[in-house]
């Protein structure tokens, strides 16, 4: 069964017809061949159980909440749920990989048109410690060396939640110019997320404590002779 999309340009009032005009034109839908009707629509929605958290919820709650706003604004409708499941650290936009772990034909047929893509993605993160360069697909990420610190600090501790605090307290000295506060880090922890695009996950959120690098199957750490401080 195709998958319609519905129009999203603004609603607009459409005046109250008089006896004698044409009827008013029924809401175009796109991508609905000849013959067939919309019957519904799939919204996909990209986050993990750590984001859900991090915005004092989880995907529970979201599920509902979006149930009770469709039974509100249309009582007849039917809803289901489904939960995307993926490989823990699958690389990509959040929901992209929910699109494709539900089978969605437009990102499948997308994925398939787009092999040199996906090959390039297989080459993943390298973090060079020793070079202190960070490589995307094998592009060197434009870090700071601050945003570089931080995130080696986060890489030598690898599955320890660092509390912020810590890293203000290792990574900022007292005779820096810019004086530092939580916020300070959770600014730096945006920024360096951005930098790292589809790869942005391996630096996690520990809700009310910090935060932790998570090594996925497409991130390799190159180190220098020095172990890490926390291996014995």
């Amino acid at each position: 069964m195709s998958i319609a999309h519905l129009d999203s340009r603004p609603a607009t009032i459409t005046p109250i017809s008089r006896v004698g005009d044409a009827a008013p034109a029924a809401p175009r839908i796109r991508a609905v061949p000849e013959g067939t009707e919309a019957r519904g629509f799939v919204l996909y929605v990209g986050i993990d159980e750590d984001k859900a958290a991090a915005a004092g919820t989880d995907l529970g709650r979201i599920v509902e909440a979006l149930k009770a706003l469709a039974a509100e604004l249309a009582p007849s409708s039917e809803t289901y749920a489904a939960v995307a499941l993926a490989p823990r650290g699958a690389g990509g936009r959040d929901v992209d990989v929910v699109r494709l772990a539900l089978q969605d034909p437009t990102a499948l047929a997308k994925h398939r048109q787009i092999p040199d893509a996906q090959d390039r993605a297989r080459d993943g993160v390298v973090v060079d410690l020793s070079r202190k360069r960070v490589l995307l697909d094998n592009t060197a990420a434009n870090l700071t060396y601050k945003e570089f610190e931080l995130l080696q600090y986060l890489v030598l501790r690898e599955g320890r939640t660092i509390e912020r605090a810590e890293l203000i307290s290792a990574l900022w000295s007292a005779g820096d110019e810019e004086v530092p506060n939580e916020r300070t880090i959770d600014v730096h922890v945006r920024r360096l997320r951005s930098k790292l695009g589809d790869y942005e996950d391996i630096v996690r959120t520990v809700r009310g404590v910090g935060y932790r690098f998570d090594r996925h199957a497409d991130v390799s750490v190159r180190h220098t002779s020095t172990p890490s401080p926390d291996l014995f």
